[in-house]
C-alpha cells in the first residue's frame, strides 16, 4: 500500500513534502487566554506549520468522583481525580474562537482532537481544517464515525492502541468518508523513555496501512522527532510550553520556544539531507575534485628517458591522470622532455 498525499489548510503533507510540524497547546496554557494566545504566537515564531488544541471539559470526559476507579495513582498526576485533571486542563471552550483567529492572522493552521460528538459540532461551527483523533479515544469508533463524515483530514495517535484496533480505526474512518488519513505512530507515556519508542514501527504503519505516517512524541527533547523524520515521518506533534519552570499539565514533557524552534529547523534540516538516492557528483563537490591525487612528474625527464617510480608519483592536485595509469607508463620513454611538476597525459609517451 502507498501513502496518500493530504492536504490541511492548504499545505500538502506526504512524500516529498517537508515533514509538518504540530505544536500541542494541550493545557500548558495554565488557565490563562492571554497565555494560551502568547504560545500560538511562539508556535509561530519557532517555524510550526499548526497548533492543536483539545476540546472537552470535565463533564464530557468523565464525572466529579473521588472512588478508587478515578483517582490516578503515580506519575505526573498522582492524587488528582480525573475531573480535577481535566477541569485543570481543558481549554475552554469560548476561548476557541480567539485562538483559531489568532493561528489565522499568523499563519497557523489550528486544529483541534474532540473528545465526544458535540465537541465536533463546535469544531465544526468554527471551520476546524482538520481533526486529531488522540491516542486515547481510537478506540471510540462512533467518535471515529462522526470525524470522518465531516470530510476533513484526520489524524490517528496509535498510543496504547493494538493493531486490531488501529485497524478498526482506519476501517470506520475509511467506511464513513475519511481519505486523508495520518496515522501518528505514538507512546503514550508521559514522559516516555526514547527505548520504548520504537520508531522502525513508521514504515511499518505505511506498510499496513498506506497511510502517510508521523509521530506524536512525548520523549524529552528533540532528538527522536529528528530520528523519525530520518526514519521518514511526515508528521511531528511535539509539546510545547512557554517555560516549563511555570508548570502546567503537560510542562514536564513540553518544549520551550527556542527548543521549538530547533525541533523545527532540525527536522526540515533532516529532511532535505534525505535527498535521493544517487552518486553523480554534486555542485559542493565540483571545486575538490582538483585536490584528488593524479601522476605527476616529479623530476625532470629527457626526451626517450623512461618513465619510473622516482620521476613520476601519485599525488596532490588532480589535473593528471588517475593513479591507476601508474603501471601504463613505467618503463615506457617520454616523446619529449618533461619539466617537474607537469600533470601526466598520454601524449607524453612515446
Amino acid at each position: 500500500m502507498f501513502e496518500k498525499m493530504i492536504d490541511i489548510a492548504g499545505r500538502q503533507i506526504g512524500p516529498g513534502q517537508p515533514p509538518y510540524i504540530i505544536a500541542e497547546l494541550s493545557g500548558n496554557h495554565n488557565g490563562e487566554l492571554e497565555r494560551a494566545l502568547a504560545l500560538v504566537e511562539a508556535a509561530a515564531s519557532a517555524g510550526a506549520d499548526a497548533v492543536k488544541l483539545q476540546t472537552y471539559t470535565a463533564d464530557t470526559m468523565t464525572i466529579d468522583h473521588d472512588g478508587q476507579d478515578f483517582r490516578i495513582e503515580g506519575g505526573l498526576w498522582d492524587g488528582k481525580t480525573l475531573y480535577e485533571l481535566y477541569e485543570w486542563a481543558h481549554t475552554p471552550w469560548e476561548w476557541h474562537e480567539a485562538i483559531f483567529a489568532k493561528g489565522g492572522e499568523l499563519g497557523l493552521a489550528v486544529f483541534s482532537s474532540p473528545f465526544d460528538a458535540t465537541a465536533v459540532d463546535f469544531l465544526e461551527g468554527l471551520g476546524a481544517p482538520a481533526y486529531k483523533i488522540a491516542s486515547f479515544e481510537v478506540t471510540d469508533l462512533p467518535l471515529i464515525e462522526k470525524v470522518a463524515k465531516t470530510g476533513k483530514p484526520m489524524i490517528i495517535s496509535t498510543g496504547m492502541a493494538n493493531l486490531d484496533e488501529i485497524d478498526e480505526a482506519m476501517e470506520t474512518a475509511r467506511a464513513h468518508g475519511s481519505g486523508e488519513i495520518v496515522l501518528l505512530h505514538c507512546i503514550s507515556g508521559y514522559p516516555t523513555p526514547p527505548e520504548e519508542v520504537n520508531l522502525r514501527t513508521l514504515s511499518d504503519l505505511t506498510k499496513r496501512f498506506g497511510a502517510v505516517s508521523g509521530l506524536s512524541d512525548h520523549t524529552l527533547g528533540p532528538e527522536v522527532p529528528i530520528a523519525a523524520v530520518a526514519l521518514g515521518a511526515h508528521v511531528i506533534e511535539k509539546h510545547f510550553t512557554l517555560h516549563r519552570a511555570d508548570g502546567g499539565p503537560d510542562a514536564a514533557f513540553s518544549l520551550e520556544p527556542q527548543e521549538l524552534q530547533q525541533l523545527c529547523e532540525t527536522c526540515r534540516t533532516t529532511w532535505a539531507a534525505l535527498g535521493q538516492a544517487g552518486y553523480a557528483r554534486k555542485p559542493s563537490e565540483l571545486g575538490n575534485a582538483a585536490f584528488r591525487r593524479s601522476l605527476y612528474v616529479v623530476e625532470d625527464i629527457a626526451a626517450g628517458q623512461p618513465f619510473t617510480e622516482k620521476n613520476l608519483r601519485a599525488i596532490r592536485p588532480g589535473h593528471g591522470l588517475p593513479p591507476k595509469h601508474l603501471r601504463d607508463f613505467l618503463g615506457k620513454p617520454a616523446k619529449n622532455a618533461i619539466k617537474r611538476g607537469t600533470p601526466l597525459s598520454w601524449d607524453l609517451l612515446t
